[in-house]
């Protein structure tokens, strides 16, 4: 069975799937679950329910695939991964095949089934990669020119660099947190007054960037790269990605470096990897990109994906409010340019390595990608369903992100990542 018959619309699968549920068979996310009485292992999402990998092997249903008993009994998905993608495209066709309508493998085996299909309620979700490095990118032209025209000349909002180059920047992987777990407001240096001395507070301007992250297989050695042609092949899936940033910190603090206190507190992933292979049939064109780029950023056939985004804001103790609806595909550097420019220089990447999108904004008001544009700049206050204004995020707020794809009928989701924003310690 190859990828691409395990993306076929017409699959079933014998375990329920609700009406609009983000994991159909055509999905199959993995990720890592803990219950009370499993430890730490990897885990495929369908429906609602989790199958359990670790058990799954041991009964012997990943024979003939190059896969040990430690790829899955494992705290991240690292050694899975590290196997490559034809093995890990064989472990998602063999689960597909037994848990499709047409397969009576396991389903017809009730107590292999009592082992392996777990509710999802009874599931705790672990961080899924063990990431050593993290870069975040910086690729929504739409994006890039409403700050341009925010802080700099709106007749030359986009930097000279900006339309030759994935513009990016070393991020830190330590603060890379699994949706769920509430951050802290940040403190650092502020300068709320242009003609005084900067001054040390909680950061007044906290906001949200709505992004997508993809996460890599190993990669070549030190001193090679990999070309747009190849990149795919480096890629194991996509994540949701909340870059959290501290807008007033980083006024002060970026030039001539770049961001800093402002973006290394915090950064919030989603749970479940949906690989590139469920990707697929998604694939659509990217922006025309003009000047024409140089020749290694080049690209054949269609790179970018139509995947829906939205942000909501749920403050405490209230209901939440949508502020926005975005699409990955506006993104004008796609990930092959990213990996491609990232590895021109000979940098090599590694397995479990986290590259971010960058802020993800439409050509509309109403699907920007962060806070400092949505309120532009604090000018225009988001009104909430509770009666309630925003200029940027406060205490107590709930950030929450979704994203999924529609095509034929079937929906691929990424479930959500939500983060609570808690005062500064």
């Amino acid at each position: 069975m190859g990828a691409i018959a395990a993306n076929d619309p017409t699959l079933m699968s014998w375990v329920n799937v609700p009406q609009g549920s983000d994991f159909p068979i055509q999905n199959l996310p993995f990720g890592i679950i803990k219950t009370e009485d499993l430890s730490p292992r990897v885990g495929v999402r369908i429906g609602d329910h989790v199958l359990d990998l670790k058990s799954m092997f041991v009964l012997g249903y990943f024979e003939n695939i190059a896969v040990e008993l430690s790829d899955f009994d494992a705290p991240f998905l690292n050694g899975f991964m590290r196997k490559g993608k034809k093995v890990t495209r064989d472990v998602r066709n063999r689960i597909s095949k037994l848990l499709s309508t047409a397969n009576d493998d396991l389903r017809h085996n009730e107590h292999h089934v009592a082992q392996v299909l777990i509710p999802v309620e009874q599931i705790t979700m672990c961080m899924p990669v063990q990431i050593g490095d993290y870069t975040d990118f910086y690729s929504s032209r739409e994006h890039a020119t409403n700050v341009g025209m925010m802080f700099r000349d709106p007749a030359n909002a986009l930097l000279p660099n900006w339309l030759w180059i994935p513009v990016g920047y070393h991020g830190r992987a330590s603060s890379v947190i699994l949706s769920g777990e509430a951050i802290h407001r940040p403190k650092g240096q502020i300068k709320p007054d242009p003609q005084a001395n900067p001054i040390f507070s909680p950061c007044r301007n906290l906001d949200f960037e709505l992004e997508t992250g993809f996460i890599t297989y190993e990669g070549k050695a030190l001193g090679d790269s990999i070309s747009t042609e190849e990149a795919e092949d480096y890629i194991f899936g996509m994540v949701l990605f909340n870059d959290w940033s501290a807008r007033d910190i980083q006024t002060w603090e970026y030039v001539p470096l770049g961001p800093f206190l402002a973006k290394n507190f915090a950064s919030s992933i989603s749970a479940w990897i949906v690989t590139l292979d469920a990707l697929q049939p998604f694939k659509t064109d990217s922006p025309s990109q003009e000047p024409e780029v140089l020749d290694y950023l080049k690209c054949e056939g269609q790179k970018s994906y139509d995947i829906a985004l939205e942000i909501g804001i749920q403050p405490e103790d209230s209901m939440e409010t949508t502020i926005s609806r975005s699409n990955f595909k506006y993104m004008y550097w796609n990930m092959a340019q990213q990996l491609a420019h990232h590895t021109v220089n000979g940098c090599n990447i590694r397995c479990g390595d986290l590259m971010g999108s960058g802020t993800i904004s439409g050509p509309t008001e109403d699907s920007y990608g962060s806070m400092l544009e949505l309120a532009w700049k604090g000018t225009k206050p988001l009104k909430l369903s509770d009666g309630s204004e925003r200029k940027f995020i406060q205490d107590g707020d709930t950030v929450i992100m979704r994203g999924h794809c529609e095509k034929n009928g079937i929906r691929i989701g990424f479930g959500e990542l939500s983060t609570k924003v808690l005062p500064a310690k």
